[in-house]
């Protein structure tokens, strides 16, 4: 039913957004004498405005083509190294005679990025993703959408995640390093504390959470509270649908992302309407440069893909409604998951004090869970003046963020006991 009200929505609107955009071509041609008249900017402007609002939104580019190190641009190659139907592993790889010429010449640490599953594709972290190729070899996983992948290629859950995340670090092996942006955190502290407890030698050199719930029960958000105030049955009734024709998914029952998109805009509704007012009056008033950063931000947020109907329940149940890794109780594949046996691996926790999504706290509780660790291979840090999204994007991640995860990395790569102060 969701999704059969998403299409009918989309397609009822499809003549009124051909005439918008006929109208955005008429007013902003050259070749129209009035189009920088005050009606001329005004009719584009809203015309301009209901396309927008109205289109469809793909897979964004990564638009990572080069880096500047030392003052130096090395360039970029994007290259697909490992994959399942469910995700691609992308290796960011650079240039290395231009590598040479910004005055690197030894291999660098590898540094997988988990992206989340969470309804935003992976070039959610474009800017992670820069700020990291400054000094590291990077990797992340880009998540396919649920409704691209057929059903004879079967389903995905949470523990089929913690797989994907142990593949992807043996291929990366030995000893790389991980960051968890958000969500994966619990899946990548469980697939830690497995190959930690095995002694896989692809076992990461050090793990990084980011905004993430590893327990999310500590200063529970509006997100939090909405995952435990309704009984599980409620979110497997109200919120999954089965994909339509013509996707090559039809018919795989998925967490739809526009269902994923409304949650969101709907807990900050006000500042999207601001953004969208001033977006009108910037383009109104010739203002180009702010307009263009407006369209950037929301071509990306506005892009969404679908989860798998299993990992999104099994993720609600598991992480927010019956705490099962905090709780000690997280049994993978026949296999209790414990965080304490981890004992040489480092263990960084970054937090944003105005975060509405993962509440100060919860990401710190990793630090009690791997209670094997030494002092010296831990850290915590709670990042003033962000919210979110700016705890893994903006300036301050340049700035604050990424120098602290940078240098955790080299004090690992050193040895920790030689390079820290043991508390």
């Amino acid at each position: 039913m969701l999704y059969t009200l998403y299409e009918a929505g989309y397609y009822a609107s499809t003549p009124l957004r051909f005439a918008a955009r006929a109208t955005r071509e008429f007013w902003s041609s050259p070749l129209n004498p009035a189009k920088d008249s005050a009606i001329g900017r005004r009719m584009f402007a809203t015309s301009d405005l209901f396309s927008n609002l109205t289109r469809r939104y793909g897979r964004p580019e990564w638009r990572i083509d080069s880096v500047m190190i030392n003052g130096k641009p090395v360039r970029v190659r994007r290259t697909e190294v490992w994959s399942s139907p469910w995700v691609k592993l992308i290796h960011f790889q650079r240039d290395m005679a231009d590598m040479r010429k910004a005055g690197r010449r030894e291999l660098e640490p590898a540094v997988l990025i988990v992206a989340p599953l969470s309804g935003h594709y992976a070039t959610l972290l474009r800017g992670t993703v820069e700020g990291f190729l400054q000094d590291h070899e990077v990797y992340i996983s880009d998540w396919s959408n649920a409704r691209d992948v057929p059903l004879v290629e079967g389903g995905f859950d949470f523990h089929d995640y913690v797989d994907h995340v142990r593949e992807m670090l043996r291929y990366l092996g030995p000893r790389p390093h991980v960051v968890a942006v958000c969500q994966p955190g619990p899946a990548v502290l469980a697939a830690a504390s497995l190959m930690a407890e095995d002694q896989d030698e692809s076992r990461p050199g050090t793990m990084t959470f980011m905004g993430s719930p590893i327990d999310a029960r500590l200063s529970p958000t509006v997100t939090n509270k909405l995952a435990e105030d309704k009984p599980f049955a409620w979110f497997k009734s109200n919120m999954i649908d089965a994909v339509p024709p013509p996707y090559p998914g039809m018919g795989r029952r998925v967490y739809p992302g526009f269902v994923q998109l409304y949650s969101f805009m709907s807990m900050n509704m006000d500042r999207h309407k601001e953004a969208h007012l001033q977006y009108l009056q910037d383009l109104m008033a010739g203002d180009g440069d702010s307009a263009d950063e407006h369209l950037r931000f929301y071509d990306e947020y506005l892009s969404v893909l679908d989860l798998p109907e299993e990992f999104y329940l099994q993720t609600i149940d598991y992480v927010f409604q019956q705490y099962l890794l905090p709780k000690g109780e997280l049994v993978h594949n026949g296999r209790l998951v414990r965080p304490e046996v981890i004992t040489d691996i480092g263990l960084l926790t970054v937090e944003g004090e105005n975060d509405d999504i993962s509440g100060i706290g919860q990401t710190q509780a990793a630090h009690a869970l791997c209670s094997s660790l030494p002092a010296a291979f831990k850290e915590d840090y709670v990042q003033p003046h962000v919210g979110h999204y700016g705890v893994f994007n903006g300036r301050r991640f340049r700035e604050e963020i990424y120098p602290r995860v940078r240098q955790f990395i080299r004090d690992f790569e050193a040895g920790f006991e030689k390079t820290r102060q043991v508390a």
